[in-house]
């Protein structure tokens, strides 16, 4: 049977703005031998179509439903998962504004409900028109009423789902605060803790595996993070190749139990094409 491969971007299939050499000419391969290719980050910013022409100018397989970022998987999640949520409340950026309307629902922006708030003297859950859930990711415009407008919905009883809890963010100019900070601003200031919908959260990669009709049990994860892919990885109970190309190092891996390390560890992409030569579809 075919693989279902679960994909990380930043650290596997490119550094930065900068391709993993060889890597896409991989996924290639194995897309043209009949493997699933389905990309995951938790990166919540961006909307599908951008990872689309980036990844294919790369030469990586991909179409619009073989990206599910954070952003989309928290779109899917409350359309198919979370019953009678209609009208959301984002506190984030466009992207993921744009992943929520792309599957129907009523979306309205905390920068929206603040200069409602500000200009009428009212809370945040009126300003916002009563959502039923307010959705956060990294929010580079992030103001005190865009805070306070999420927390009065929270209060009010809006269902709280963070795309992410990543803390921090790197940047070229190094770390900058994450999802998981805006987040976890919401949370102080509501005192309700969200559900997380990215990884190390089991959803972002069940979520991935529905979009291409396949169970996330069966699939191999590929990635660079101990506490993200690897952590994810274990929580679906899949597979994992742990890349050297990105974040995490050999010894970080060795250092863990041997029940909590990956299947295999590729330092390279010839290495990642044997390893995935040398699996199955369920071992």
């Amino acid at each position: 049977m075919s693989l279902l491969l679960l994909v990380d971007l930043d650290g596997v299939v490119y550094r930065g703005s900068e391709p993993v050499p060889g890597v896409a000419a991989v996924l290639a391969d194995r897309a043209a031998r009949g493997d699933d290719v389905v990309y995951v980050t938790n990166n919540s910013m961006h909307y599908r179509a951008d990872y689309v022409t980036r990844l294919r100018a790369m030469g990586a397989p991909i179409t619009p439903e073989t990206v599910v970022s954070s952003a989309r998987a928290t779109a899917l999640h409350l359309v198919n998962h979370e019953s009678g949520v209609r009208r959301v409340l984002v506190l984030g950026a466009s992207g993921l504004e744009r992943e929520l309307r792309d599957v129907g629902l009523e979306v309205v922006t905390a920068g929206h409900a603040a200069t409602r708030m500000h200009q009428e003297g009212i809370d945040g859950w009126a300003a916002a028109g009563a959502p039923d859930a307010v959705v956060t990711g990294l929010d580079p415009n992030l103001t005190y009423l865009r805070l306070a407008a999420a927390s009065d919905c929270v209060r009010a009883g809006a269902r709280f789902i963070a795309t992410n809890r990543d803390p921090v963010y790197p940047t070229e100019r190094g770390l900058r605060p994450g999802a998981g900070s805006v987040a976890a601003a919401v949370e102080a200031a509501s005192g309700i803790t969200p559900m997380s919908i990215g990884k190390p959260s089991p959803h972002l990669l069940e979520l991935a595996a529905e979009a291409v009709g396949r169970d996330a049990r069966d699939a191999v994860m590929i990635g660079d993070g101990v506490g993200t892919d690897l952590a994810a990885a274990r929580a679906v109970g899949a597979r994992c190749v742990f890349m050297l190309t990105g974040v995490g190092t050999r010894a970080e891996v060795e250092a863990l139990p041997p029940a909590e390390r990956p299947t295999a560890i590729a330092a390279d992409a010839e290495e990642l094409a044997t390893i995935l030569d040398g699996l199955t579809d369920r071992p």
